[in-house]
């Protein structure tokens, strides 16, 4: 193989168009999906302290938010609900009036050509925090299954397009897809948790959603940040389940996961650019430390390159903004 003086690799970075030409990885705004906090709270909308420029919305200002959303070519949004009244068995998770199952009506008469993605776990339900039903302090796996089944068809009957089971339940995609067919919805897509971490990635996430564990921590739950093979078994066990869409979550951090499911698995990848991941850089950026908005495109732009089909990222409006400007 010829090498130097006949190869100069610095030929193909001589401008920018040139650089255009031969870029391998290329950002689009129809990857994203924009995470979205609904509040039942009658203060309305307030921005969350940790995460500038991200809201808790009342459902009054949702039709304006997904129509703006929708207009910057997003093609869906995730929901994660905040309920006035909390208790041990979560139970808003699944009520048919639920501030989920209202925010996904909503957005479908709104916005009817925005898919609808719904995180299905009870953290945000439960007075104690926890992911599933609290037997003693730790939870139990199997009983928390058929809630989350329950949970799974009340948003299905709502309008949601997509569900997604984030409590780390060994089994919940077998529970989520029988309790789907069984309600008629076995065409409903699941996207699964697959590969969830315990990570302190979430701090913010937890104050956006009032969703910190008032005992003990997630960590009999989610994932081991030290585990890659661990990961990979979670993911198969998923895939063999009948997950239809397999995402990885934190992403920033665990790129090298990424690829290896991208390597391992033909399912669409979907990689979660978390609350702490998002503000870092935005903190950073406040302080002058960092452009943050270059930081952001960087950040995305890896975790497509490392393999994702599909990014959750608080970036999304923005990003798909700046790719408007550019075209």
């Amino acid at each position: 193989m010829a090498g130097f003086p006949t190869v100069r690799l610095r030929r193909l970075r001589g401008s920018e168009t040139m650089r255009r030409l031969v870029q391998e990885t290329r950002l689009s705004a129809s990857e994203f999906v924009y995470p979205l906090f609904v509040t039942e709270d009658p203060a309305g909308r307030q921005e969350i302290e940790p995460m500038p420029g991200c809201f808790q919305l009342p459902l009054s200002d949702l039709a304006a938010e997904v129509q703006e959303i929708a207009s910057l070519g997003i093609p869906a949004v995730l929901l994660f609900g905040l309920p006035n009244e909390k208790d041990p068995l979560g139970t808003q998770a699944y009520d048919s009036q639920g501030i989920i199952q209202e925010a996904v009506r909503v957005i479908k008469k709104a916005a009817p050509e925005l898919l609808v993605m719904t995180d299905v776990c009870l953290c945000e339900y439960t007075d104690h925090g926890h992911c599933g039903v609290l037997l003693g302090e730790s939870v139990d796996n199997d009983a928390t299954l058929e809630l989350l089944a329950k949970a799974a068809v009340a948003q299905a009957e709502a309008g949601a397009d997509i569900v997604g089971p984030s409590a780390m339940m060994d089994g919940q995609i077998t529970a989520l897809r029988a309790g789907l067919d069984a309600a008629g919805y076995s065409n409903l897509p699941i996207m699964a948790y697959a590969s969830k971490y315990a990570s302190v990635f979430y701090g913010p996430f937890r104050v956006a959603a009032d969703s910190v564990p008032q005992l003990g921590d997630r960590k009999g739950y989610q994932m081991d940040p030290a585990n890659s093979r661990m990961a990979l078994r979670e993911l198969e066990q998923d895939a063999e389940e009948g997950a239809d869409i397999l995402m990885v979550k934190p992403a920033l951090s665990y790129l090298d996961v990424i690829s290896k499911a991208r390597e391992q698995f033909d399912h669409p990848i979907a990689a979660y650019n978390v609350s702490g991941e998002y503000s870092m850089i935005k903190a950073a950026g406040d302080r002058g430390w960092l452009d943050a908005d270059r930081v952001a495109f960087e950040v995305l732009t890896s975790i497509k390159r490392a393999g994702a089909d599909i990014i959750i990222t608080y970036f999304a409006k923005d990003v798909a903004r700046w790719l408007k400007d550019e075209a």
